[in-house]
């Protein structure tokens, strides 16, 4: 059953000092008894291959495979262009990372603000998440970005993403909103993102879309409250894996 929980779910405990990446990782095996990690790049202080090399012992030593790495600082399109630049560095840094811990996919967004792109931002997204999709497919990862913030919060705009850079190499993290905009977006899903609210208001639904859409990846769990962080991400992973095991 290929369930896994972004560390993101534990941001709260990570602002307060409680837990690292390697806490993280012990938690996953051996709390949650999962053989998945879903590495959110807030629990990576640096990409320098030393640091990097330590978390893939940590990953290889549980027997944990790295379903997604989720990056933050890195989305395609800010409106100041040195930003942009450090953006796409960034970007190129946490692939590297991503090819060193071994992930099958990676979330970078596309940025932006409100609900629309322009045509010079869509150009350049589509452009970047083609570059960053060849890198992904040459090394065997998906790289894509998710419907949470932003213009990527449209279903259509992400549509219209996905049918632009048209590459095997690219994916989506699905986000899921309960929506219908959830079912236009499932051709592309490379990875999930299952809430609180999801698990309590329409989990089997949600779930029952994407397989019959022929989703083959993992079931990945996110909790965002930032308290009760360990008993909360473990109901909704129990909800989680009820589901699976009902099918």
């Amino acid at each position: 059953m290929n369930i896994s929980i972004a560390s993101y779910a534990f941001h709260g405990l990570l602002e307060r000092g409680m837990i690292d990446v390697f806490g993280y990782l012990e938690s996953c095996r051996y709390r949650y008894h999962l053989h998945t990690a879903d590495i959110w790049n807030g629990m990576l202080p640096t990409t320098d291959d030393d640091f990097l090399l330590k978390v893939k012992e940590a990953l290889t030593q549980r027997e944990l495979s790295l379903e997604n790495l989720c990056v933050d600082g890195a989305h395609t399109w800010d409106d100041d262009p040195a930003v942009r630049e450090q953006n796409h560095r960034n970007a190129l840094a946490h692939l590297h990372a991503a090819e060193v811990l071994g992930a099958k996919t990676v979330r970078i967004d596309a940025g932006g603000q409100g609900e629309t792109f322009t045509p010079e931002q869509f150009d350049l997204v589509v452009k970047r998440f083609r570059e960053y999709a060849q890198r992904g497919y040459d090394h065997g990862y998906k790289v894509g970005p998710e419907n949470h913030w932003g213009p990527e919060v449209v279903p259509e705009n992400m549509v219209r993403i996905c049918e632009a850079v048209n590459h095997p190499g690219f994916g989506i993290l699905l986000h899921f909103r309960g929506n219908p905009g959830d079912a236009l977006m499932a051709p592309w899903a490379m990875h999930t993102h299952i809430s609180w609210n999801i698990t309590t208001d329409c989990l089997e639904e949600s779930l029952t879309m994407l397989r019959d859409k022929g989703y083959q990846g993992c079931w990945g769990v996110e909790h965002h409250s930032g308290e009760h962080e360990y008993v909360r991400t473990a109901i909704q992973l129990e909800r989680v894996r009820a589901v699976l095991q009902s099918w």
